[in-house]
């Protein structure tokens, strides 16, 4: 995923020019922030972006309640557990590349 500069609207620009709005966040893959009285107010999204994110947070969750449990020395997964675990995450990671 490329990095862009933040994008910042008003949200009265919003209500007026929603489509040119939504093709930006379909076209950059970025978060568009709102503001209200030029104070930060929403962000939107295209749905596909979103998901994503969703996805990659939920891995992150994921790899994150292992290694507490691994901190804590509770029983982890087998070796083929884990093997099957890495290629799931490596195939979610190339769907999300295409």
């Amino acid at each position: 995923m490329r990095k862009t500069s933040a994008i910042i609207r008003s949200s009265s620009e919003l209500r007026k020019n929603y489509n040119s709005i939504a093709d930006i966040c379909r076209k950059t893959k970025a978060p568009v922030f709102l503001t209200k009285n030029g104070v930060g107010d929403t962000v939107i999204m295209d749905m596909e972006t979103f998901n994503r994110r969703e996805d990659d947070l939920a891995t992150a969750e994921r790899l994150f309640a292992t290694e507490y449990s691994r901190l804590l020395g509770t029983q982890g997964c087998t070796v083929d557990e884990f093997e099957r675990n890495m290629r799931e995450a490596i195939a979610k990671g190339a769907e999300h590349g295409a």
